[in-house]
Order: structure tokens, then sequence, then C-alpha cells
């Protein structure tokens, strides 16, 4: 079971320090992490600005005194009003993860919703290559998700027929007279196409679809991570829908001080001495300092190891379980954040490793899903609740509403400030959304796993399948079994037998009952009850 662990979302929690001995610390580390190569942009990502007038920052330790706070903490609105003059990031002039590799089938399109943007993806036989188009027919703007591959390997519409070829233009309008003029060559006909890539293991795009964008993938890259292609670690991947926004996925990513507390019981924190527990949960002050905070992102250290915020969408970093693991072997967590619309966003998931990589090469995907489902359900309402109550006080208010007082929060006070200085205070959604956030839905469809998860899974919709097909075979053996003990004439089979069949047929009906319970809490709903944990 500590093997099966191991792929499951690690602890993200450095080791307890005091702050009497934090130099003592600093200079025999309790984990041993290598050094991490230092994070490289391509041209286009370096966007040359006046030096930032921004100094390195922590949240203030708890035993700063009050007035440090106010010294080292100036309000997002002067720091707004005082860069008028910086860069601005461009939330559109980059890449954005879509989906895992894994979870795409060839045979059919696939709709996703990125940047506020419907797409649908389909593998093009013709060019050998996966396609990213906007999702909408130009003919009556239905969605061409919901449509099939032909068997000239071309996209069609299912509403009228109509089909479009890789480069986005149309290739057949069936309504169209045969000997009329060909109408389909029209520019009107086409649809948009956007650039893609496939890089670590996952499908990218742009979400422009200007013809000076064709070859972007000449002049800019998405940050790439070798270890992903490393045949030597694993690279099992997650991806789900989540009920809350781009801006509360991050910050609760970068927030190693609420494992102990949000997830208690499912995710270890490791053992807190006895100098300073304070409670039963584990928690502990954090040594978290922010050493560069620009346009590009921003990079923490901490007692484990470095972590790096590649905006728009990436947060990751080294880390080293708590358990006597030799020094070469290296672990990351990875995350990828992606704006979907207010109030929605999506996470793609993966924790490389080059130790136990036997696992994930014995059990399924789906089986370290169960695990990662259960931890991303477990703050799920927390986060849901608080960015609504974000929103009534408004982005900008962040730092005056929430109180943050600790090292423990300097993550999330760095991702507040990079988001206020060079991110407009939020995602730029342009002119699609009012920027209000969707109502709150019953909780039954809050915590879905099935239309967030299952069936874009390719490992779990293949296993929900399976699994029903088993739960409807053990209770047509257990009517079978009673059936024919019921059926049968005395003395036509033993006494034996028919305790025999009997029995099995019981054990047969508990049994489905019980996979039925499995399978709705492990592919369709699980509530969460953090009173009883």
């Amino acid at each position: 079971m500590e093997a099966l662990r191991a792929s499951s979302f690690p602890s993200f929690h450095p080791p307890p320090i005091s702050t009497k001995l934090a130099r003592t610390i600093s200079e025999k580390p309790y984990f041993h992490i290598p050094s991490i190569q230092q994070i490289t942009t391509t041209p286009l990502s370096k966007i040359h600005s006046k030096k930032a007038n921004f100094k390195v920052f922590t949240a203030i330790s708890p035993t700063a005194a009050p007035s440090s706070t106010e010294e080292e903490s100036s309000s997002p609105d002067q720091e707004i009003d005082s860069e008028n003059n910086e860069e601005k990031f461009d939330w559109y002039a980059n890449w954005y993860p879509v989906v895992p590799m894994c979870d795409l089938d060839k045979r059919r399109p696939h709709g996703k919703k990125v940047m506020g943007m419907d797409i649908v993806i389909w593998w093009d036989r013709n060019e050998d290559a996966w396609k990213v188009f906007d999702d909408s027919c130009p003919h009556r703007l239905a969605p061409l998700s919901e449509g099939r591959i032909d068997q000239w390997g071309r996209l069609q519409c299912v509403y009228h027929g109509w089909c479009f070829g890789g480069a986005g233009d149309c290739k057949l309008i069936p309504q169209a007279p045969r000997d009329g003029p060909p109408i389909h060559t029209s520019k009107k006909a086409c649809v948009a196409v956007y650039p893609t890539c496939v890089q670590n293991g996952i499908l990218w795009f742009w979400p422009n679809s200007d013809p000076q964008y064709k070859d972007i993938l000449s002049k800019k890259k998405p940050h790439y991570i070798p270890e992903l292609d490393d045949p030597t670690y694993t690279n099992s991947m997650i991806a789900r829908d989540i009920p809350y926004g781009y801006e509360i996925l991050i910050e609760n990513l970068m927030d190693p001080a609420h494992v102990p507390y949000a997830h208690y019981g499912i995710m270890s924190a490791g053992k807190t001495p006895e100098s300073l527990k304070a409670d039963r949960e584990g928690g502990r002050p954090l040594e978290i300092n922010i050493q560069k905070v620009d346009i590009n992102g921003f990079t923490a250290k901490q007692v484990f190891g470095d972590n790096y915020f590649i905006p728009p969408c990436l947060y990751y970093g080294f880390f080293s379980p708590v358990s006597p693991i030799p020094p070469q072997k290296r672990a990351l967590l990875i995350f990828y954040c992606v704006p979907v619309s207010p109030g929605n966003s999506r996470l793609i998931f993966v924790s490389p490793r080059n130790f136990a990589v036997w696992i994930e090469r014995i059990f399924p995907r789906w089986i370290f899903h169960i695990g990662q489902n259960l931890i991303l359900d477990s703050d799920l309402y927390l986060l849901h609740v608080e960015e609504r109550k974000l929103m009534e006080v408004g982005s900008i208010n962040w730092q005056k509403s929430c109180f943050v007082p600790t090292k423990a929060d300097a993550l999330v006070v760095a991702f507040r400030r990079w988001l206020n200085k060079y991110g407009g205070t939020k995602v730029d959604w342009g002119t699609k959304f009012t920027g209000l956030l969707p109502p709150t839905p019953h909780r039954e469809q809050l915590f879905d796993r099935y239309w967030s998860h299952t069936v874009n899974c390719s490992s779990c919709s293949v296993a929900h399948k399976r699994l029903n097909v088993l739960e409807i075979a053990l209770q047509v053996f257990s009517v079978f079994a009673v059936g024919i003990v019921a059926a049968a004439k005395q003395g036509v089979i033993s006494v034996a037998a028919r305790y025999a069949l009997f029995s099995a047929a019981v054990l047969c009906f508990v049994a489905s009952k019980w996979l039925s319970h499995f399978i709705y809490k492990t592919f369709r709903y699980h509530d969460y009850d953090h009173a009883f944990r």
C-alpha cells in the first residue's frame, strides 16, 4: 500500500521548521534535493521592460513584529498604480495545455473549453496530425465536437453534413448543386484553425487563429520538462475539470499549509516533532522565500527544493518523500492549471519519479485516480465558496480582505502580486463573459466525477464500463443460481449442491451491491464530510 500511495498526490510539505533553528536547518537540510536547471525562456517569452521596483519578499514570520508587515507589503492598488509603465502579461500570446495525449481517441472529435473559447480536437489522418478548430460550424454554428470523422478522414458536422479538411477549408456542402458554383470554397465556409503542438505527452494550442501565428512554434514553445519524456521516470497523468476558477486553483496548489487539515487522513504531512506539534493534524511553521517575481513568473525556495511558477499555467518543483530513498532518486510535482471560464478551471497533474516505477507498469491509471480524485474533492467545496466571497470584495482587494501573516502564505501572496502587477488582477476573458460567477449547483453536481473526469479519461471510462458489466453479470448469476435451486426437483441435485448454489447466489448478490456502491463513489459522486475525519 505504501508503494501505491507513492503514485497519488504526494505530500508537498517541507519538514518542520523552528524559527530558533532556522540557521541550523539551512546548513543541514532535512531533505536531499538535487539542484534543478535554471528556467530558460525562448526569445518571445522574455519581455524586456523597465526594472521592476519589486524587492524579494516573503510573508512575515510568526515572530515578526506587526510593523514589518506594513513596511514590506504594499497594497495592490498602490502597486498597480506605480507600475503603469510595466509590460503586461498577454493572456492570448501563450501556449495552453488542453488534454493529455493518453486521453485522446483518434476515432472521434473531442470538445474542450480553454480561455472561454470552445474548441474541437480531432485527428487528421491525411496530415497525420492533431488539429484544433473553433468548435462551431460556419453554417448554423452547430458544435463540430458532436460530429464524426468521415470515411475520407474529414471532420463532419452531423447537423447538415458539411465536411472540413485539416486546414479548416470546407470540402463538401451536400446541399449545394453538383453542377453549380463551388460555394464550399468561400472563406465564409471555413473554420478557424489554431496552432497546435504535442509536448511532454500533452496537446497544446495557441489561442489565436490569425495566420501570422501559423509558425509560432518555431519562435516560442511551451515550457519543456525533460523528466516527462524520460523513460526512467513514471508519467501517469490525470485531468479533471474543477468547479472553481484558475486563480483559486493555483493558489491552492501553492499552499502547502492546508494539506494536513483539508486533506487529513488521505495525504501524509510527515511526522511533526512534539516540540512543534500544536494539534492532531500536525500543522507547523513553514519557511518559504520568494526570490524573484517578474512577468515570466517567480521562483520559490523551500527547505526541500525550489518551486517554479511559469505563467500562465505551469507550477512545478522537485521534492523528496519522507522515507529512506537514495539521493539519486528524484520526484517532481507538476501542475498545469488551465483557465476554462469564470468559476471553472482544469487541472492536469503528473508526478514523475525515477523510483518504484514498476507500480505504474502493473496497475492501470484508474487505480491511482481514485485517491487523486478524493484529494481534489476534499477541499473542493471550501474553494468553491471562497471564490464567491472573494468575488464580492473584488480581486484587487484580495490582500485587504485576507490576513496572511506567516511565511506559509508566501507563495500565495507572490502569485497575487504577480496577478495584480502583470496579469490585470484576473484572467483576461475579453468580451466573452460579464465577470459574474455561475450559480452554485446542488452538491451532487458540484462533486460530480463522471462529467468532470470519468468520461474524458481513457482509463476510468473503460474501467467504469467493465465494472458495470461485472455488476450485471453477478446479478444475472445470482438470479440464475436461485432459479436452478428452486426449479430443480428433489433428488436431482444433492443437498450440498443446493446449499452451494444458494450460498453462491447470495454472495454474488451482495458482491454486486457492493460493486454498485464502489462504482458510484469512484466514478460518479463522492461527497466529503470533514467533521468526522
